[in-house]
């Protein structure tokens, strides 16, 4: 798809992979709206540019009256990013079922709320794409990923499953898995972060796999082979590899 001259909303925009691709469909001629809880740092990350629109994705009614005023504003949503997330390590030996949900509210509930949102509008226009930001992270169990992955192993089939409903509709669905990206989220990671990129370069990688119609878009390539290739390690090997991270 050609991103010049398209409608496009990204939420969980006010930082992050969001903000960054936000910024990088305005440099390719979109036209951007933009969600988040934080209005003040939506402001300066449109600067001017794009429409902001605050909603927490977890408040469906908010979700759904911020894609109705980009419709109002800007036009039918040509293309839709739920770059919204959560992320926080756990520890299984003090395990805490309230940060367990803030991943399902966030991660999983709120990309459900966000393409509630945008969905049927692009079926009865036949057109429309919704981008989905999961991670490689849910190709495979990795210790302290135990709630951030399993929301994201949970993305990465529901837009899968949502993309060979709709195939014959004209509405595509992409899944977007990245490696480690420099953001907020990341800045407190205490663990070796192989290969990770900065989150402009993450943007442009998004936007390339988009104009290119990807219907994966994986990346960096080191990680993406990496992370494709554990897939296919037998579980007790997996398991054996991953030893050193256990409790004792």
């Amino acid at each position: 798809m050609r991103l010049n001259g398209k409608v496009a909303w990204v939420t969980g925009a006010s930082s992050g992979i969001g903000a960054a691709v936000a910024r990088e469909l305005v440099r390719r001629g979109a036209t951007v709206a933009i969600s988040a809880r934080r209005k003040e740092q939506l402001h300066d990350v449109a600067g001017g540019d794009m429409l902001v629109l605050p909603a927490d994705v977890t408040d469906a009614a908010a979700v759904a009256a911020a894609a109705a005023r980009v419709r109002e504003e800007l036009g039918p949503i040509d293309l839709a990013v739920l770059s919204a997330g959560y992320w926080k390590q756990m520890n299984p030996a003090d395990w805490d079922t309230d940060l367990f949900d803030q991943h399902l509210r966030v991660n999983l509930t709120g990309m459900s709320n966000s393409i509630a949102a945008v969905l049927p509008g692009m079926l009865q226009r036949r057109s429309g794409t919704v981008a989905g930001i999961a991670s490689v992270a849910g190709y495979r169990g990795l210790a302290g990923a135990e709630a951030y992955g399993a929301t994201k192993a949970a993305q990465i089939n529901l837009l899968e499953s949502l993309r060979v409903h709709l195939a014959r509709t004209g509405v595509q669905v992409k899944t977007v898995c990245p490696g480690f990206v420099r953001t907020g989220l990341t800045a407190g990671n205490r663990f070796p972060m192989p290969f990770i990129i900065d989150a402009g370069q993450a943007a442009r990688s998004i936007c390339d796999g988009l104009e290119r119609d990807r219907t994966e878009i994986i990346f960096p390539a080191p990680m993406a082979l990496l992370m494709k290739t554990a897939r296919l390690v037998p579980a007790r090997a997996w398991t054996a590899l991953w030893a050193r991270t256990s409790l004792t």
